[in-house]
């Protein structure tokens, strides 16, 4: 936790204010239990209605001030614990966006999301109590000890058998359920993944009919975090009922010891009111304490949970130098023996070739043969293992990733729209896009067509997702952000799986006509859509198993030809 604080460093004012308030309100709780006294010893006893009303006054009064600090402090305790969190929140965000795919695969998408949600809300529950209450309960709990000694030593000697008796108490429970709160995190996490599974893949889940067998499988990881938390409940029901016990027979005997004093003329009846009360405010202060503890606990192991973030180094990092002036003889994409893995086993084996500006790639192969992976490299989403991949001349990992990405308008194999509008979304691409470039764009994907007739337009909202759009209008509209950027790269991976045969031509028809100067990419497992590239990149099991266009790879690499006629009658595949 200790590496946090920075996030607190602004709120110096609120850590110093907020505690010294608080610290004013214990001394004036302190102090309450003596005006009762005073009340029963004199003016209760001599029957004094004025002196009753006069210190009934003055309690009023007390509670009053006490209750105008308790505010201040609570202030304090808002404003610090929610304005660190969300800095915190922020600083994680940010760095979460500094990790390559590579640290994001590692760590899931569930878990970053409750270490963003609930951790950091955990983080501040536990600033805003190290604020209101860190300094009050152990405070109440010595000086309470010291008014009952001042009142009193003979007395006292009670408040110091049953202080530790208390406290062993609440040592005994919560050292052991404390291990539980950092188990009860991970299953967090657990739900957290089946949750997201299952409500993202409701309709696969439906289509296989495999309803009953989710909820078989969140009920059980549902349960066995139930379980932790009333292991951790049915150890914590143990604390009251001790502590309470305790207090209640230091009260009784409070009462028994003090009534014989009280007989013997040492001490006044006010003042065993007054001893009650202190033991009272030992026994909530001491409660808290232990309610501190496991809030420090929680706190500490999401403390732990989001340092492991931070700690963790992106593996791509940025070009140091500034911004990188390509070589105008150079090709625009240049693989030199390249080899990469995902930390196991090389997905791809020593891939070498090049592409000029203004000529498309495609590069085609079977599932799981290493096309996505391959075009993965030339934006460094991951890092090659061997070799270089080289853009404009120079190697990527001499540009700064800002520069480099801006140059590759990339279209992914799953479309992603976020909410908004049809609009916003194409200005991804482009943010002072006018509404001729998104025209344009959208008429390029094919997706003006029905754009065009939607009530809206491009001011059509967007869902979550994008799910009230079709995959084929989804991709499409993916696709015309990427084209509005009017990168020198455009990579579009597999991103016309959707669409039929023949918007899929008129599709590459128009990138043709209005990407001239542009490197494209096209990574498809349909041999039509690939075709009519410059060039054709066949991938088989990691490997290059052949390049050159569709004519001269049908002649000489079987790997190819089996894909083609697999598709293409003869007569179609022979035909350039």
């Amino acid at each position: 936790m200790i590496k946090l604080l920075k996030y607190l460093k602004d709120y110096k004012l609120q850590l110093i204010l907020g505690p010294a308030c608080k610290l004013f309100e214990a001394v004036l709780e302190l102090i309450v239990p003596l005006v009762m006294a005073d009340i029963i010893d004199i003016g209760v006893k001599n029957k004094d209605g004025g002196y009753v009303l006069r210190m009934g006054a003055l309690m009023i009064l007390l509670g009053a001030v006490g209750l105008c600090s308790a505010l201040v402090c609570q202030k304090s305790a808002s404003i610090a614990s929610q304005g660190s969190g969300t800095r915190l929140r922020n600083a994680l965000f940010r760095h979460i966006n500094t990790l390559s795919f590579a640290e994001i695969d590692k760590i899931g998408t569930p878990s970053l999301i409750t270490r963003m949600t609930n951790d950091i809300n955990q983080l501040q529950y536990a600033v805003a109590m190290l604020i209101r209450l860190v300094i009050r309960a152990p405070f109440l709990v010595v000086g309470a000890m010291i008014m009952a000694a001042s009142i009193n030593l003979k007395l006292s000697l009670i408040f110091f058998i049953a202080s530790p008796l208390i406290a062993a108490a609440l040592y005994f429970i919560m050292s052991r359920s404390v291990p539980f709160f950092k188990q009860i995190q991970k299953k967090l996490d657990r739900l957290s993944l089946l949750s997201r599974e299952g409500l993202s893949g409701a309709r696969v889940i439906r289509a296989f009919c495999r309803e009953q067998d989710e909820e078989e499988r969140f009920k059980s990881a549902n349960d066995e975090s139930a379980d932790t938390s009333q292991r951790v409940g049915m150890l914590s029901a143990l604390l009251n009922p001790i502590t309470y016990a305790v207090t209640n027979l230091a009260i009784v005997a409070i009462v028994w010891f003090g009534g014989g004093l009280v007989n013997e003329g040492e001490i006044q009846t006010g003042d065993i009111i007054a001893l009650v009360s202190y033991m009272t405010q030992i026994l909530l202060a001491m409660v808290v304490v232990a309610n501190l503890v496991v809030t420090f606990t929680k706190a500490a192991a999401s403390a732990a949970r989001v340092n492991e973030i931070f700690e963790l180094e992106p593996s791509i990092k940025s070009g140091e130098n500034a911004e990188i002036e390509q070589r105008p003889d150079a090709p625009m994409i240049e693989f030199e023996n390249v080899s990469f893995g995902y930390g196991g086993e090389y997905v791809l084996k020593n891939i070498s070739f090049s592409a000029r500006r203004g000529q498309t790639i495609g590069i085609i192969g079977t599932t799981g043969s290493g096309k996505s992976s391959l075009v993965n490299l030339i934006p460094r989403y991951y890092d090659a293992s061997e070799g270089r991949v080289l853009v404009g001349g120079e190697d990527v990992k001499k540009y700064p990733l800002g520069q480099l990405r801006k140059m590759c308008a990339v279209v992914m194999q799953k479309s992603v729209l976020f909410t908004g509008t049809i609009e916003s979304n194409i200005k991804w691409g482009k943010r002072d896009a006018t509404e001729e470039e998104i025209r344009l764009a959208l008429d390029t994907a094919q997706a003006m067509e029905f754009v065009d007739k939607l009530p809206m337009g491009i001011e059509t909202p967007v869902t979550q997702g994008g799910k009230n759009f079709s995959g084929g209008q989804k991709q499409r509209l993916s696709i015309a952000r990427a084209l509005v950027a009017k990168a020198p790269i455009l990579i579009l991976d597999d991103s016309a799986s959707a669409l039929d045969f023949a918007t899929d031509r008129a599709l590459r028809g128009a990138i043709k006509r209005n990407t001239r100067d542009a490197t494209v990419i096209i990574v498809s497992q349909r041999v039509a859509t690939v075709k009519d590239a410059d060039s054709i990149l066949v991938l088989k099991d990691g490997e290059l198993a052949g390049a050159g266009s569709h004519g001269e790879l049908f002649n000489r690499c079987g790997e190819y030809r089996e894909i083609c006629l697999s598709q293409l009658s003869r007569e179609e595949a022979e035909s350039v």
